[in-house]
């Protein structure tokens, strides 16, 4: 059992005077960070969300309410990035939170009974433009999902070879395009490539017809690390901010002809949505649990024993133009990844790579082992062998024009919620 980091900012009893609906994902013990607009046009800053409003850190920071966080003279949040505070590292983190945690609470009247400066630090979320977190300068996407793996492999090589021999030993991954990762809430073109259809003796160029979503997760990295000095598993934890929700759209047919030998390519790399807040570690600490057993034991700089996966729900949702409500696809965990966060950064640096800080790390595909819980319509349809049934007649193979996938994701105890709110996109006809 792996001691848990608790403090005042996890107690059960804590509450806002800001009011925070009981199924809320933003309750006082989550205070997510994220970025946004107070009105179109006007400049970025940092927030943090509570209950249906966000907190405008910069004007508390020029207020000095922050000063004991040590924060005393700073612009750190009025800018358009969390990379300088995800930077500063834990300890800068955790004060940050514990500051803005007592400013929120209901019995703290520094900020509750400051009517000017509260109604300029408190700005109803539906008023507001949320953006992406972070100036994203590279992106990984593992593969850390045995059932994932295992399904897709059978699918293409049949169960008894389905996992390559390398995968039960490594965290695979791929480097994919930071440039078209996009926040939640924007709209995806069909992509265009080649494709192989079936019987075919030369490739056609044509839009994707087998467009798909996965459901992930990904964490974006805090301080970095030096060219050549690698982040030891033990330490992994330390360089991680928090975590999103991540779709990283697939079109299945564009990469069933690219990927052999080096992998996705064009298939990936049109668009890549995230959610807007990060959840840090601090405030999933309650719900950090163990993963899936790893059999055989990892070599010994990935050795990551205790308890280092988190207790999340995650959902997948469908909206369509025939659908009077959002049609449920999937609910599954985020313990299901076989290899855990701290293992993926280790993995990634133990090259020597360096990492910096805004660094997006994503999980891939989340499966469980029910089919419920496949995390993509790749499984979920069995490479379109077994059409979803909507409620209103209609059927997915995958997805069609018009189709919105809507993902979201919490951890449930002692009576609220930490969530990440949604991460939504439209899917668009192809681009002429």
């Amino acid at each position: 059992m792996t001691d848990r980091r608790l403090n005042r900012t996890h107690r059960a009893d804590l509450r806002s005077f800001v009011p925070v609906p009981a199924d809320s994902h933003f309750p006082i013990q989550n205070l997510p960070f994220g970025v946004f607009r107070p009105r179109a046009g006007s400049s970025g800053r940092v927030g943090v969300a509570i209950g249906e409003h966000v907190l405008d850190l910069s004007v508390i920071e020029q207020a000095g309410l922050l000063s004991s966080a040590g924060l005393a003279g700073s612009s750190l949040f009025r800018q358009a990035s969390l990379n300088p505070f995800m930077a500063l590292g834990p300890s800068a983190w955790s004060s940050v939170r514990a500051r803005v945690s007592e400013l929120l609470r209901e019995d703290e009247p520094t900020l509750r009974d400051a009517g000017v400066l509260r109604d300029r630090a408190l700005l109803p979320l539906r008023g507001v433009e949320l953006m992406l977190p972070a100036e994203i300068g590279d992106y990984t996407d593992f593969y850390s999902s045995r059932h994932h793996a295992f399904n897709v492999g059978s699918m293409f090589r049949g169960p008894d070879n389905a996992l390559m021999p390398n995968w039960v030993h490594l965290p695979v991954a791929y480097h994919g395009r930071a440039s078209s990762i996009v926040v939640s809430g924007t709209s995806v073109h069909r992509p265009k490539g080649q494709t192989m259809p079936e019987g075919a003796s030369r490739p056609v160029y044509s839009p994707s017809r087998l467009v798909d979503y996965e459901l992930e997760m990904g964490f974006f990295v805090g301080p970095g690390n030096e060219l050549g000095s690698p982040i030891p598993v033990e330490g992994a934890a330390n360089h991680i901010f928090g975590l999103v929700l991540v779709n990283d759209w697939s079109a299945r047919d564009i990469q069933k002809w690219e990927y052999q030998p080096l992998g996705p390519f064009l298939s990936k790399n049109f668009a890549t949505s995230i959610s807007p807040w990060v959840v840090t570690l601090e405030a999933l600490e309650p719900f950090r649990c163990a993963g899936p057993v790893q059999d055989p034991e990892p070599l010994d700089y990935l050795a990551s024993p205790g308890e280092w996966s988190y207790d999340i729900k995650l959902e997948v949702w469908l909206e369509t133009h025939g659908l009077e409500q959002p049609h449920r696809l999937s609910l599954g965990n985020f313990n299901d990844l076989y290899w855990n966060v701290r293992q993926q950064l280790a993995h990634h640096t133990i090259s020597g790579c360096n990492v910096r800080p805004g660094d997006l790390m994503a999980s891939g595909t989340i499966s469980g082992a029910a089919k419920s819980s496949r995390g993509c319509l790749l499984e979920l349809t069995w490479r379109g062998t077994e059409p979803i049934e909507l409620s209103n007649g209609e059927q997915r193979k995958f997805l069609a024009d018009g189709d919105t996938v809507i993902m979201t994701g919490w951890s449930e105890a002692n009576g609220y919620r930490i969530g990440f709110g949604e991460c939504r996109g439209k899917l668009l006809p192809a681009q002429l």
